[in-house]
């Protein structure tokens, strides 16, 4: 059985968003991760606020380890990743950033697919619907 609850449980990746407040804790949660998607916000941001369900979706559902990251905290966050407009979710897969989205808003589908473009068919990581 490859349900998401089943993905979640079989890894220590968390199951809900941590938050990362520079980039050093960018660094570590990458490390510490095989596969990391950061979302990369800013605070009243309606867009934002908006995405916050998905990515703890995605989270809760996968084996994929979700960050939030405000860079007013760190604004070399901003030059590092090259953050151009927020929401930006960054992915990173055995420490490499592979995938940037940053088209606003975006559904759960349509971040799982983004996760599906970038991310090997065998990593176990996404629920079945979604590989």
């Amino acid at each position: 059985m490859s349900d998401a609850r089943t993905l979640a449980e079989r890894s220590d990746t968390p199951t809900t968003p941590v938050a990362v407040e520079t980039g050093a804790d960018i660094d570590a949660f990458v490390a510490a991760n095989d596969v990391a998607l950061v979302d990369v916000y800013r605070p009243g941001c309606t867009l934002c606020d908006a995405i916050e369900p998905i990515v703890g979706a995605v989270a809760k559902a996968s084996g994929v380890a979700v960050a939030t990251c405000n860079p007013q905290r760190d604004l070399d966050v901003v030059d590092d990743y090259d953050i151009r407009s927020v929401p930006t979710l960054l992915l990173f897969v055995d420490g490499e950033l592979v995938g940037r989205l940053a088209e606003g808003f975006q559904g759960t589908d349509a971040v799982f697919a983004f996760l599906a473009e970038h991310l090997d068919a065998n990593r176990d990581v996404l629920p079945d619907e979604y590989r």
